[in-house]
């Protein structure tokens, strides 16, 4: 694909590195010439310094030509006019905007469906999710989310004490009577996609599909320790932090807030009538074990000092049990803090561009057909698309036991008008629903390409 990438930020370089290493021609656009030249110097891409809401930047930087353009400069209003002027200059090419602002977020749908925005994307908020999904279900690797949020992809491994390792897939879902799928398994080098006679092993990875209440019943009956925490502690009261307190505090978590300015704190109070806001230093010692650091079922360092939310969760590793979340923008010494063990560690540059960059790819598998999302999971080695079935055709004409579909391939589940569904073979797809389907075959463009 021709891509234009407007901003060359920390998300912007992160994107034109993975693009462009993937075979996509990119032209980047910033009106500082410094970041223009990093970029074009550590990468294979073009650049253009100048305005990206200008249509003579556009047409330098090849607009005519473009599939898509995706804006990711520090103003939000910005982003959106170098989309819409982008779209109009190029007659019609897939536009991208990150727009940070809660005010906006409210008008997504308006934004998207009005000015014609493909997609529109907000780090802070797409940062809280991987959160608060990640302290709902701490013990899981991954979580992946399809149907608009209604069915969830997690990635568990298998040990003893789940009593799961010697039995069949089949065994598994009849004895314990769970409404899951379980989808993809990896062992070692190898990935399967596992039919009912399948029979796990401990220490395998185990992709299972289910709707949030089912996959938390099941994860109850084998022991998993993944309940939810009934309690958070977060340093660090920016945009994160009320998009996490928001969603948290709907769920039922008690959440306490350090947060070092008196103006914010009064702006917390406001927003956040039911969170107990406390002003103070959340690096001061002290100050975090009168918090109830010791207590605490989870403790998130959001502030925006990378350095201070790594010491930070450091420290309540040694007084506390808590589940733990750190946040980092800038540090790039990856293996380094891998090494130090501190639960989940969150990169709001990289979260924002696997979603831009799983959509380019779904829209690059889509042209002309209709998947609608795309992940790769297991290490890459397996996809679960989700198709938006548009039309009649074979596929809706038979029942799932009646189609030939090809090996390596499990129909996850099917949204059908909000409703999940996880199908039989005596269950047939219909227009308008929306199938995920996971398979270790790679290049799916529509999803008849699930027959032989």
């Amino acid at each position: 694909m021709q891509i234009i990438i407007v901003g060359c930020g920390k998300v912007g370089h992160t994107l034109t590195e993975q693009l462009s290493a993937e075979g996509h021609n990119v032209v980047v656009v910033d009106l500082n010439p410094q970041l223009i030249r990093e970029v074009t110097d550590d990468l294979d891409v073009m650049g253009v310094v100048g305005n990206g809401a200008s249509v003579n930047v556009l047409k330098e930087a090849g607009i005519d030509k473009t599939d898509l353009i995706i804006a990711v400069t520090e103003s939000d209003e910005l982003n959106l006019l170098c989309c819409i002027i982008g779209k109009r200059a190029s007659g019609g090419c897939l536009t991208i905007a990150r727009v940070r602002d809660p005010l906006y977020n409210k008008e997504i749908g308006f934004i998207k469906e009005q000015m014609g925005i493909s997609m529109v994307i907000n780090p802070e908020l797409t940062t809280a999710m991987e959160i608060a999904r990640l302290l709902r279900f701490p013990s899981a690797i991954k979580i992946d989310t399809f149907a608009k949020g209604r069915a969830e992809l997690l990635t568990i491994k298998l040990r003893s004490s789940f009593g799961l390792g010697g039995r069949t897939v089949q065994q598994i879902v009849g004895d314990l009577h769970s409404k899951i799928l379980i989808c993809a398994v990896e062992r070692g080098n190898d990935v399967f996609i596992p039919n009912g006679s399948f029979v796990l092993q401990d220490g395998d990875s185990v992709s299972i599909m289910a709707t949030p209440q089912e996959a938390a019943s099941f994860f109850r009956k084998i022991g998993l320790g993944t309940r939810r925490v009934n309690s958070t502690l977060i340093v660090g009261g920016g945009t994160i932090a009320v998009y996490l307190a928001r969603q948290l505090l709907e769920m039922g978590i008690d959440v306490h807030i350090i947060e070092v300015s008196p103006e914010r704190c009064r702006e917390l109070c406001e927003e956040l009538p039911q969170a107990t806001i406390l002003h103070g230093n959340g690096s001061d010692q002290q100050m975090l074990l009168e918090a109830g650091l010791e207590t605490t079922e989870s403790f998130v360092a959001i502030t925006n000092m990378d350095e201070e939310n790594l010491l930070l969760a450091l420290y309540a590793k040694q007084h506390s049990k808590a589940k733990l979340v750190a946040k980092v923008n800038r540090i790039t010494f990856y293996d380094v803090i891998e090494s130090l063990d501190l639960g989940s560690v969150i990169y709001p540059k990289y979260l924002t561009a696997d979603y831009i960059i799983q959509y380019v790819r779904a829209t690059q598998n889509s042209i002309g057909s209709n998947v609608e999302t795309l992940y790769n999971i297991l290490d890459s080695r397996a996809e679960a698309l989700e198709f938006y079935v548009r039309k009649e055709s074979e596929i809706t004409a038979h029942s799932l036991a009646e189609l030939d579909l090809k090996s390596n391939l499990l129909i996850g589940c099917i949204n059908r008008r909000g409703k999940v569904i996880f199908p039989r073979g005596q269950d047939r797809i219909q227009v308008g629903d929306s199938v995920i389907v996971v398979t270790t075959n790679k290049g799916f463009h529509d999803i008849r390409d699930i027959l032989r």
